[in-house]
This record gives structure tokens, sequence and C-alpha cells, in this order.
């Protein structure tokens, strides 16, 4: 019989806080935490705005040395800081126990951008002799959970995902298996990204992906409204600690959730756009719920991908209506990033811990900005305001370039 996994320990990075207990109190009051960005002059930018972390220093949230800061690269540093929050509030001493049965599997869409722009310019502006050699240790996307694992003395199964935006949520169930599998006891895992740099924004405006109405920054990520134009480029990090049930229970750990089923699939039809008819995600979900053996009727709320994007919230809503039919129509379903837009990576991780609150709290999160609805987009979104409403089952979506699709149910631990 698979062994069960529980949430104990949840941890984020967002322009919307630090501290979870903030962070989700302006969830619920519909705050938006998109604004012009400030680390960079971006003026001549086509876009000029996003979910950008401010005020963030390391050493305030991680136990951890100035110096040794300086050897990361900052998505390496919002990990670290979300998983030590996680790790407190889970209560667990990591320093008893066997280190071989406690592993880490953070993912990243991109990884080190920022070190890879700076040492770019190193190069070709005062020659290779410049080039930092922290360069590589920085920039690569295994460098959060290699960080995390070092500095926490983890030493059981230690991996990174990076399947764009669906990396995070890839991570936390393929960390989920290993212990169902019985090959740990613990697992620390999130997402982490740092992507709003000069390249990172430029790029991803480039290709036309992001929102242009710069003159409304905090009104530009509205998933499933006609008006949507792109998605809103965040930054930040979110992490889980997963116990298997008995391991937790044993040391009297407070537990917030159980994690009950994984799926995923690939579209198999573009790079970057989404199937037209969903048909990859809804696979996602149906095998999470196949996984989960439970029946579409059981779940309560969607915390969608959701992405503001034309295309993509459109093709989420078929895939709803194919796998939950006339069920659909009942669901709460909304999107965090309209409120926090579109951390890549690191969207499932944060998201995931939207999702334990709304089990612990019995509230669907807002879906902001929804003025007006695309008729394509039929569903409730549960548009402005927070609702009150009982969620014993939850289903997390998220969709990624190359057409990864990774969808996980969780809900309460009997």
């Amino acid at each position: 019989m698979a062994r069960r996994v529980v949430v104990t320990g949840t941890g984020v990075v967002t322009s919307l806080g630090f501290e979870v207990v903030d962070f989700w109190e302006r969830i619920c009051a519909g705050k938006s935490g998109i604004s012009p960005i400030e680390r960079f002059d971006c003026s001549d930018y086509k876009v000029h705005f996003g979910g950008e972390v401010r005020g963030f220093d390391c050493t305030e949230h991680a136990d951890i040395s100035s110096k040794d800061v300086k050897r990361m690269d900052r998505f390496v540093q919002f990990a670290l800081a979300s998983v030590t929050k996680a790790i407190r509030q889970s209560g667990i001493d990591l320093n008893t126990g066997d280190p071989y049965r406690h592993g880490v599997l953070i993912g990243s869409g991109i990884g080190g951008l920022q070190e890879i722009e700076l040492n770019h310019d190193l190069l070709f502006d005062r020659g290779p002799s410049r080039v930092s050699p922290f360069m590589i240790p920085k920039l690569m996307v295994n460098a959060a959970s290699g960080n995390v694992s070092v500095h926490w003395g983890l030493k059981g199964p230690n991996s990174a995902v990076a399947t764009a935006c669906a990396s995070a949520t890839n991570a936390i169930g393929d960390a989920f298996k290993l212990i169902q599998n019985g090959m740990a006891d613990v697992m620390v895992t999130g997402g982490s990204e740092a992507a709003i740099t000069p390249m990172g924004l430029s790029g991803f405006a480039r290709m036309g992906a992001l929102s242009t109405r710069n003159d409304e920054p905090e009104k530009a990520s509205r998933p499933f409204d006609i008006e949507r134009d792109g998605f809103v480029i965040a930054e930040g990090a979110g992490a889980i600690v997963l116990e298997e049930y008995e391991f937790a229970k044993a040391r009297g750990a407070n537990i917030l959730a159980e994690v009950f089923g994984y799926g995923m699939s690939a579209d198999g039809t573009h790079m970057t756009a989404p199937d037209p008819e969903g048909r990859g995600a809804a696979r996602a979900m149906a095998g999470a719920l196949q996984d989960a053996g439970i029946n579409p009727d059981e779940i309560d709320y969607i915390n969608a991908h959701g992405t503001s994007t034309p295309l993509g919230d459109k093709a989420e809503t078929l895939a709803i209506k194919t796998v939950f039919g006339d069920h659909a129509k009942k669901l709460a379903v909304s999107s965090t990033k309209s409120q926090i837009g579109h951390l890549l990576g690191a969207s499932g991780g944060v998201e995931l811990v939207v999702c334990v609150q709304a089990l612990l709290e019995q509230t669907a999160p807002p879906t902001i900005n929804l003025d007006n609805p695309d008729e394509e987009c039929d569903l409730d979104y549960v548009p402005h305001q927070a609702r009150q409403t009982p969620i014993r089952r939850i289903l997390k979506n998220s969709f990624g370039f190359g057409g990864h699709n990774a969808c996980l149910v969780l809900g309460s631990a009997d």
C-alpha cells in the first residue's frame, strides 16, 4: 500500500510579502503586487512593470552570512528564504533522524539569469579573466536544491526540475512520489525564480507574451477577462515541507494538508502555445484525479494556471469542462496570478501554499481584475472577492512552455 504524504510547513517570498500569514491576508483582500519595475531602468522597454520582490535581504530570512549570500544568485536566495520559513513552521529538527531519508527537490524554469547577464558583460567589457569563478555554481538550475541541501544537511534524494512554468508543481509532485514510494521520509520542495532582469523582461516582451498595460500595471494581470493581453512577469519562491504521514504523526507535527494525487502530460503541439482544445491539460488533470483515487465531483476548488493570456485561459477552461463535465459549473476556480503575476517556474510552489491556506481557512481566493468575462471563459472564477466556501479537495494546475502539464490534488488529512 502506498504511503501517505502530508504537508507540515509552507514558506513564501513574493511581491505581496515574505510571511505566509501576511501574504494570505493580502491575497484574500484582493491586493495587487504588480507595480513599475525599480531594479533597473526599463523606460526604453516595451513593458515597464512586474511582480517585483522589494526590500529583500536573505540574511534577514535565513541563518546565513552576507558572505555566503554573495555566492548565490537571487533565485537561490529566494529559495533558501522560503525553505527556511517552511522548515521553521513545520517544527522539524533536521539534525535528528537519518539525513539520508531527508531530501530536497526545487524547480526553476530559468535559474540564474541575473548571473549570466552580469558575467556576459564582464566577459565582453573586461575580458575572460574577469568572469566570476562562482558564475557556474550560481547560475545552475539545480543551484537552489544544491544550496538548500548543503545548508540544511539534507543527504537523501536531491534533484531539480526545469519544466518552464510547470517546474514547481512537477517538483512537488516528484517529491510526493519519492515519499509515497518509500525513498524518503521528508522532502523539502517547491520552486524559485528571479527572471525580472533586462534580458528576462525584454525576451518575454519580444515574444509578445507579456501584457503591455503600462499605464495600469495593477490591472494588467486579468485572467479570463476579455481584455487580457498577456501575462505579467514576476519573481519569488514558494516552498513546502512534505512528510510521510506516520513519520509526521510520530513526531507530533501539525499536519496542514495531505497530497493525494499527481498527474502530468505533454501537449506535443507547440513550444509556446497550448493545445487549443486543452487536451494535454485535461489528461494531466484526469491523471491527478485517478492517482488520488477520487471522482471529479469530489473537487471543490481549482487553483488555475490562469496566466491572463488569450490562448492559455481559454484552453484551460476547455480542459476543465472536459474533465469535470456538469460539475465544472459548480466548481470555484481562481487565478492567484491576477494578484502576484506569473512567477514562471516558481508559480506552482507559491500557488500550492495558497491552496493549503484555502483549505485551512475554507476560503477560495479571488480572481481580481475580472471586469469583463470572456464568453468562452464561462466558469465561476471567484471574481474580485474571496469567498468562504466548504473546501475538502483542491486541484492545482500548472502548464509550461514546451507543452508541460502538471497537476496536484490535495485536501484535508483524515
